[in-house]
């Protein structure tokens, strides 16, 4: 069938010329999440381009809410009706539902990590970056100790050590059922929370990345083959609306990991409900 053939043969090509070494190539999976070190390398302050951009979604919040607070006005125009609204959104989505009126004293708190997390996660739609920063484990873990050591800690400041005794030993449980009870709180508590935490980030982002690396690449990869240009026609769209649904996913991560903080704290505010 020649017009199968002449189908075919571009794609052929293709594989044997990247077979050969002297064709276009897709980058070894590994490039797609480790970056050279910019300096200090080998050492454990090492800087990269993911540390560059957590530095970036670490500063870019605080000279905000500077210039934000820097003449605030009774009625908020412009920037600071904006870092106003951010925290009126935090307030009312995730610390009144999750702690309640006694929550606010959190709010420093969850509102940096909240934009943290977000800034970080907008980093894989931007141009020249297409990185997110918690497409890497240490960004998450980091953010999952912070919860995890904070909700421990509102625990046992309002409850002292019987805090661990309400977490793993719910009260109106048969005492027999403690043998099943027990380690599961000890479990889903004070080990899975933290590794979820983390985990949920990390795997959501990469995920991501992975994805709109690969139509980048199918969408390139075809532009260079006249005949196959057609389903150009499907792959570029499919890119744009992945972008698109990457930038709700980098807002809504940071989101959730803003409010299940939140609802840890709660339950160490009231370990009996």
């Amino acid at each position: 069938m020649p017009g199968l053939a002449l189908l075919t043969a571009p794609i052929a090509l293709f594989a044997a010329e990247g077979e050969g070494g002297g064709g276009l190539q897709f980058p070894p999976v590994e490039n797609l999440v480790i970056w050279p070190d910019w300096f200090l390398a080998d050492t454990p302050f090492a800087f990269n381009k993911i540390a560059f951009m957590s530095l970036v979604a670490f500063v870019v919040p605080v000279i905000l809410f500077l210039i934000a607070g820097r003449k605030a006005k009774a009625v908020p125009t412009g920037l600071q009706n904006v870092m106003e609204s951010s925290l009126d959104f935090i307030e009312v989505q995730v610390i009144k539902p999750a702690i309640g009126p006694d929550g606010m004293r959190y709010l420093p708190m969850l509102m940096s990590m909240f934009f943290f997390i977000w800034i970080g996660n907008l980093f894989e739609i931007i141009p020249t970056a297409h990185m997110p920063a918690n497409a890497r484990m240490a960004n998450p873990l980091m953010l999952a100790i912070v919860a995890w050591v904070m909700f421990i800690g509102v625990g046992v400041k309002h409850h002292g050590l019987g805090y661990f005794k309400e977490a793993l030993f719910p009260p109106g449980v048969p005492k027999a059922l403690y043998l099943l009870v027990t380690p599961i709180e000890l479990l889903s508590t004070f080990i899975i929370r933290p590794f979820s935490l983390a985990v949920r980030l990390f795997a959501n982002m990469l995920a991501g990345h992975i994805l709109l690396v690969t139509f980048s690449v199918l969408c390139i990869t075809l532009w260079g083959f006249q005949i196959l240009n057609i389903v150009n026609l499907l792959s570029f769209p499919m890119l744009v609306a992945f972008t698109g649904f990457e930038f709700m996913v980098a807002f809504l991560q940071a989101f959730i990991f803003s409010l299940l903080t939140a609802v840890y704290i709660g339950g160490a505010l009231h370990p009996a409900h």
